[in-house]
């Protein structure tokens, strides 16, 4: 009971410090930055507004030339919103997730008088452009109301804090906020004022942040992507994505198959054959059959080769046992072409992300031992916070097709995991292959 009674005491202590940690953080001054700046965006927007459709509309009479100023409107509504996205997410770690972009042409479209009319009109009938329009509208009404809250609290909180140190300068007969109480002089009314004054202080930043959580919540309602279109779009992505992925791991498997079968497969029965020879002519002639063995013995040994090939291409004991560092340095030294390998990787990544940027780096030094005709090769490994970076340099000609098999194939295996690849290929400029993998925990 004592040590609980201590404890409490204890929290109840540090409360004060607390509230006076919270009056000069960051935070609170960013959301007082953010609010106040949202004013003068306001303002900006609602005298563009203001100015706008009324122009629009004398201009209807003028050959419906009042369309284009209603749309350019529209169109400056929509960079507005572009803006004040970022805007929270700069100043309040606040990410809204912005609407298909509406306007742009669709895949397949052609141009012509028709298309470019269509795409004039389309702005008009979509509901995110009319939500745009609305905020840009009543930005400055509700930044007014934000702005007067914020600057009374705090201009308010701080005055009667600071009664005491300024209260004798006041002439006889001053009144309080333009009220018939005049200001108090006896030192106990003073104090209680100065009290008032600095509790309301400590409030003030729980108040700064919930208009700015209140601000955010009109922004994302009215700028951000509804919920049932972000949500369905990110289901198509992962039915996309899983597609590739079980895609590319059957082409493994085939593949596994097909050099078990034309590889080792071929060499183990050759070997049997080559076995049962020599053991038929054992009797009658031992040279025959030492030779037809020591044959044998060189298939065994040339089927262990591919086989422990076979195993390194689909997961090397040494990336489990050593990491990254020290199975890219072996695939290295396996490559025809020279390859200089830099892995800095303080943590190591999970074993999965291990093994596809394993497999990521293998494509791709086949691919320039094969195609590339180049002389050299570099492989850059870094994670940096929960990403896995890895570029893949070489010097050869260039031209590479990110639509081909092995290229296209390494990109289902990164998408698989919601990283991303890239190719950089100019026709003699060598190839660039960078690919970004997440790795957090």
């Amino acid at each position: 009971m004592a040590a609980a009674g201590i404890r409490s005491g204890a929290a109840w202590a540090g409360l004060p410090v607390t509230a006076l940690r919270a009056v000069v953080s960051a935070r609170t001054w960013l959301a007082i930055i953010h609010l106040l700046s949202g004013w003068v965006i306001g303002l900006a927007a609602f005298v563009m507004i203001v100015a706008g459709v009324p122009v629009g509309c004398a201009l209807l009479v003028v050959a419906l030339s009042g369309i284009v100023v209603f749309w350019a409107v529209l169109l400056l509504c929509g960079q507005l919103a572009r803006a004040e996205r970022r805007r929270f997410e700069v100043l309040l770690g606040e990410h809204i997730t912005a609407p298909p972009v509406i306007g742009r042409p669709a895949s397949g479209w052609r141009g012509g008088w028709r298309g470019w009319w269509q795409l004039f009109w389309r702005p008009f009938g979509a509901l995110d452009t009319w939500r745009e329009f609305l905020y840009a509208l009543l930005r400055f009404p509700l930044s007014t109301a934000e702005g007067a809250i914020l600057v009374g609290v705090w201009s308010i909180g701080f005055a009667m804090a600071a009664l005491p140190g300024y209260v004798w300068l006041l002439p006889r007969g001053s009144t309080l906020w333009s009220t018939a109480t005049p200001v108090p002089r006896s030192p106990a009314a003073v104090a209680a004022i100065a009290i008032a004054g600095l509790v309301l202080l400590l409030a003030a930043p729980q108040l700064t942040r919930a208009l700015a959580i209140a601000d955010t919540a009109v922004a994302r309602f009215l700028l951000g992507s509804r919920d049932r279109s972000a949500l369905q779009a990110r289901i198509g992505e992962l039915e996309r994505s899983r597609a590739r992925v079980v895609d590319s791991a059957e082409a493994e498997r085939r593949r596994i198959e097909r050099d078990l079968h034309d590889g080792a497969q071929q060499r183990l029965v050759a070997l049997a054959m080559d076995l049962g020879r020599a053991r038929a002519r054992f009797a009658d002639d031992p040279e025959a059959a030492r030779a037809i063995v020591d044959q044998a013995h060189a298939e065994a040994k040339e089927a262990l080769v591919e086989l422990r090939n076979l195993v390194r291409g689909v997961h090397p004991p040494v990336l489990t046992d050593r990491g990254l560092d020290a199975a890219l340095s072996g695939l290295a030294a396996l490559s025809p072409v020279p390859v200089t390998v830099t892995v800095d990787v303080s943590r190591r990544p999970p074993a999965s992300i291990e093994a596809i940027a394993y497999f990521v780096v293998a494509e791709a030094l086949t691919n320039v031992a094969k195609h590339s005709r180049a002389a050299a090769a570099q492989v850059r490994v870094e994670r940096h916070g929960d990403t896995l970076g890895i570029v893949i340099r070489d010097n050869g000609t260039g031209g590479a097709d990110p639509a081909g098999r092995g290229l296209s194939g390494l990109a289902d295996r990164v998408a698989g995991v919601d990283g991303g690849l890239s190719i950089d290929s100019p026709p003699g400029g060598g190839t660039l292959i960078k690919v970004e993998l997440p790795c957090g925990s």
